[in-house]
């Protein structure tokens, strides 16, 4: 005899597919490549006063940067698995699955926590909004994508 489950049951019963939450890491870091090189290294690293670096502090900066990603790609990895549990316990709860759950776990995750809290690095600490607005366009695609893998790859 099968018996139907709850919402709140399925929401407590979280399986992560890590080899999936892997590949989402690798495509967040590498979003951020794109982003940051490609599309908008110039003016970003203007924008965050790397052209004003001494040849030492510039030296001392690239001497970390191995470490830098290192660091940066658990991130992307702690990222991901916190978004698996959001997508798969929002795919659970309200019942929608696939890239539509994941594209929604994404916006409101990057709307409600990454979006607002970005906004203190203006309020507070003066930065330009050109900057804000490049730094959290970064994290609306890459939150997407890692929630569309996330979703479809559960």
């Amino acid at each position: 005899m099968c018996r139907s489950i709850s919402s709140r049951e399925a929401f407590l019963d979280i399986h992560i597919n890590y080899l999936a939450v892997l590949v989402a890491a690798v495509a967040y870091f590498v979003i951020g490549a794109v982003w940051y090189m490609a599309l908008f290294g110039k003016i970003w690293s203007q924008l965050m006063g790397f052209n004003k670096l001494t040849k030492s502090q510039s030296k001392a900066m690239k001497e970390k940067m191995g470490m830098s990603m290192a660091i940066n790609f658990v991130a992307c990895l702690l990222a991901s698995y916190c978004m698996a549990h959001s997508v798969l316990s929002g795919s659970a709860f309200y019942h929608v699955t696939g890239v539509v759950a994941g594209l929604q776990s994404g916006f409101w995750i990057w709307l409600g926590f990454i979006a607002t809290s970005q906004i203190n690095s203006v309020i507070w600490d003066g930065r330009p909004v050109k900057l804000y607005l490049i730094n959290v366009g970064y994290y609306l695609v890459s939150y997407l994508a890692v929630g569309s893998i996330l979703a479809v790859w559960q």
